[in-house]
């Protein structure tokens, strides 16, 4: 007997989590407990907070002590959810002293929310006194940027610490005034060097750049960062994709392990970044990665690759306007493909991938079934005002707004100049200008107005469905009206 009771303690130690779990009676009054903290507002239906979950649970285990974390079910909680307007899961937040301080936007692994908020918690910047200090700190996984100072308390130093609390989230800051160190590095006065990890040590490039801008402002400072601070071909990664994005981006994904393997994992990237140099030295405008084929099987699968098997890299290619470019010729070791397929972009000889579910061969129902190839022939017809519905096929709300769809669309089947349609988003590429972070998304495109569609956040109810699609149709409505109801007779 006592056995099973210390295997049952045992057990459930062994499940405890050190996420706290806060619900509608508690979270106003212990979340200014905290000076901060990371929230969490999920469903517990959501694929993608049941991803995350065990990330998060070893995120918060890492950060004991350190920073809190904790979790909202939004379906047993609504008023808190409410309160700070969670539409999607699942919605992280940051909460300083009790105030929400905004979103979080860092990675989602555990790697990636420990080393985002250890760098929120700890100062902006790290003082480094000794040779010792520097050394340890440049030889770390990520790039450092160090600002040298003779005197501690100079407009220079300001500046630069008023860059490092800006760029925090995304980069490593440390800053000195010693001496040694300052002669060390040939720095007269006030002097800052961007240091590449180590690891992507390269011919192609210079591991340590200088900050060479006249005046020692803030903006300057951010400038000179990220312009320098990935190089030509920067190791892609959970923690850092977010900071690679708004470009034109090639990423070659292979087996990318610094770890157990770094000459393996510059063999290739020194290949790319080979071809990759040839171009940027012509003038063209592209950034490039190599980033892991394990880590990123889900973008790989998005863009119709297999990596599963072979050594050889596959690569494709994401446009700041989010269409996506595959190269379907084998990568090869001369970096011959990789060159054709370059000279093929830029040439605009190549054809967009479209992630599509096949195009409905009846399409007839009340609600129009969208997919990625017929988007723009139903959305994008000027003619037509388009309310849209992004779903996912486990998602609950989807599940419970569809009969209320469906009646809509039946209520405005008659209407010539409307269309209700939904897509499934997890099986089609979106289109970029339609944002969708949670399901169901809705939006309401316009006719005459397609490149600027408007979200739609009212009521789930096919009555506001209709109130709104009044207020903001291009031609009037026209809907179904109701049967009238015929009035009993009573007997005398």
């Amino acid at each position: 007997m006592l056995k099973l009771i210390i295997f049952a303690f045992l057990a459930g130690a062994a499940w405890a989590s050190d996420v706290i779990e806060f619900t509608d009676d508690d979270f106003d009054s212990n979340i200014g407990d905290h000076p901060l903290i990371l929230v969490e507002f999920f469903a517990p239906w959501c694929g993608h907070c049941k991803r995350l979950a065990p990330e998060f649970d070893a995120a918060a285990t890492r950060l004991k002590g350190i920073v809190s974390l904790a979790k909202v079910d939004c379906t047993a909680n609504s008023n808190v959810c409410s309160k700070y307007k969670v539409s999607g899961y699942p919605t992280l937040k940051i909460f300083r002293d009790g105030e929400d301080s905004g979103a979080y936007d860092g990675p989602r692994t555990a790697d990636g929310i420990v080393s985002h908020l250890k760098k929120q918690a700890g100062p902006a910047s790290v003082e480094i006194k000794t040779v010792a200090e520097f050394e340890k700190y440049v030889g770390g996984r990520d790039a450092s940027v160090i600002g040298f100072f003779a005197d501690g308390g100079s407009p220079a130093q300001g500046e630069f610490l008023k860059a490092a609390s800006a760029l925090r989230e995304s980069y490593r800051f440390a800053h000195t005034n010693s001496e040694e160190l300052l002669q060390t590095h040939n720095i007269e006065g006030e002097g800052i060097l961007l240091f590449r990890p180590p690891r992507l040590s390269n011919k192609f490039e210079e591991s340590t750049v200088s900050f060479d801008l006249e005046k020692f402002t803030s903006a300057n400072i951010k400038m000179f960062i990220q312009d320098n601070i990935f190089g030509i071909c920067p190791h892609m990664t959970e923690d850092n994709k977010d900071q690679l994005k708004g470009k034109d981006l090639l990423v070659a994904y292979y087996d990318v392990d610094y770890d157990k393997n770094p000459k393996g994992s510059n063999y290739w990237r020194n290949r790319v970044m080979k071809v990759a140099k040839s171009f940027l030295d012509q003038g063209e405008k592209m950034n490039f990665a190599v980033a892991s084929k394990n880590s990123f099987s889900h973008d790989i699968s998005e863009m119709g690759l297999d990596a599963s098997t072979g050594e050889v890299p596959v690569v494709a290619i994401r446009t700041a306007a989010g269409d996506k470019f595959v190269m379907s010729e084998e990568f090869s070791r001369d970096g011959k493909a990789l060159e054709r397929f370059l000279q093929d972009y830029f040439d605009g000889k190549l054809k967009r991938y479209l992630k599509s579910e096949p195009i409905p061969e009846n399409n007839d129902g009340p609600v129009k079934v969208l997919v990625a190839e017929n988007f723009d022939a139903i959305v994008n017809d000027d003619s037509k005002d388009v309310l849209i519905e992004f779903y996912a096929p486990w998602c609950g709300h989807c599940k419970s707004l569809e009969p209320k769809y469906k009646e809509l669309g039946e209520k405005l089947s008659s209407d010539p100049s409307i269309v209700i349609a939904k897509m499934d988003a997890t099986a089609n590429d979106v289109p970029s200008q339609y944002d969708v972070r949670g399901f169901p998304t809705i939006y309401f495109a316009p006719a005459g107005q397609k490149k600027s569609p408007k979200k739609y956040e009212g009521g789930r109810e096919v009555n506001d469905f209709i109130a709104y699609l009044k207020k903001e149709a291009t031609n009037p409505l026209v809907a179904q009206e109701e049967p009238k109801k015929k009035k009993k007779k009573t007997e005398l």
